[in-house]
């Protein structure tokens, strides 16, 4: 079985430097480097595809532009390339959404992905209008794919639920392929939406010991449901030709971290109600001291940005052996990205992918199948 890689669109603002912010925080200064216009999206986009990322994930929240509208427009400028569009269910009827999911699939030809984010941050739901608590913002989440997925299989749907409900639902004509869902969360309530829910249980880049533990967790809660989960995990990555290389990149980001920064970052994430974002700070403690959590893995970026707080760091040698570490464990598919997105595709897609296919891990999903041996007949 290939490995599975995504990239990510920095519909925030894309830097040579670090773009911080997420989880309730706003984007840094950096952000305005690169503008997210669509056209330099589309160029990050393309490069993922011809590079053989399957997907691109797009970010959620009031520190970037909006995920579907962004990902609508830069399918136009590619061929292939799927886009995993996130989004919060608290903000859209289930109805609605499903029936957007299905005109995505129509006009795309069937490249979207959806990354469930039920939103950790009270105060920022608050502003979108939704006054739930996370505990009840999950259990919304469960009864809005309840919906989606029955209207996703022709079904009409009447449901009463404890925030949801609907009456007479269907859609006129239901989306093929049916998109696939990723969800994460580290809450218990969070494990028993993605165990009945999930298509991909996604991890933020903890150390491996850390995410085995995840990975047997949400493994028993989906048996018993009867069902099996794949896995995947979000990080970003610093590879270069040699470890010396990589790990000059990582001190020179690290430098650009101004201190006034990281402190206000830092107030802004402790604040966080998300169970998945206090394992992040843990992880560095607020201090720039003993950043190499597990060999090659970094919580700079922690730092400065909320989320995904840790990256690869290596050559492409040692990246390519902890992304086999993690795969071991059984993670199957990587959201990957890197500052500046477009100049780190190209260090990923041309330095670890080739040395994962030597390894038998990673086949280019575009490529061709290789053609079959000619028979020549033997003659005397």
């Amino acid at each position: 079985m290939s490995l599975t890689f995504h990239w990510f669109l920095p519909t925030n603002g894309d830097s040579r430097h670090v773009v911080g912010g997420g989880h309730g925080t706003p984007a840094t200064a950096s952000g305005r480097d690169r503008p997210p216009t669509v056209a330099y999206l589309s160029q990050i986009a393309r490069a993922a595809e011809d590079l053989g990322f399957v997907g691109a994930l797009t970010p959620t929240g009031a520190w970037c532009e909006d995920a579907w509208l962004t990902t609508a427009m830069v399918s136009r400028y590619t061929e292939r390339l799927k886009f995993l569009v996130a989004f919060r269910p608290g903000f859209v009827s289930p109805t609605l959404a499903a029936q957007m999911a299905a005109t995505f699939q129509r006009h795309s030809g069937g490249r979207l992905l959806l990354n469930v984010v039920t939103g950790g941050e009270s105060h920022e739901q608050r502003a979108y209008g939704d006054f739930l608590d996370k505990d009840a913002r999950y259990r919304r989440t469960g009864e809005f794919l309840q919906i989606v997925r029955e209207l996703w299989d022709g079904k009409t749907v009447d449901l009463t639920g404890e925030h949801l409900r609907v009456e007479d639902a269907w859609l006129t004509r239901v989306p093929d392929p049916v998109p696939e869902i990723y969800f994460g969360g580290s809450s218990p309530v969070a494990g028993e939406v993605a165990a009945r829910h999930a298509d991909v249980y996604l991890t933020w880049g903890e150390p491996p010991s850390q995410v085995a533990e995840k990975i047997a967790w949400i493994r028993g809660l989906a048996a018993g449901e009867g069902r099996t989960l794949r896995f995947g995990i979000r990080l970003h990555v610093i590879a270069r030709d040699t470890s010396e290389q990589a790990w000059a990149e990582a001190h020179r980001l690290l430098d650009g971290f101004d201190p006034a920064t990281v402190r206000s970052v830092q107030e802004g994430l402790a604040r966080s109600e998300s169970q998945g974002q206090r394992r992040m700070l843990a992880l560095h403690g607020g201090s720039r001291d003993g950043l190499e959590i597990h060999p090659n893995l970094w919580a700079g970026i922690g730092l400065v940005r909320g989320g995904a707080g840790t990256a690869l760091v290596g050559s492409h040698e040692e990246v390519a052996e902890r992304i086999e570490e993690y795969h071991a464990l059984g993670i199957d598919e990587f959201v990957l990205s890197g500052y500046p997105h477009l100049e780190e595709a190209y260090w990923f897609g041309e330095g670890v992918l080739p040395r994962l296919a030597a390894r038998g891990l990673w086949r280019h999903p575009f490529a061709a199948p290789p053609e079959p041996a000619v028979q020549v007949p033997f003659t005397r």
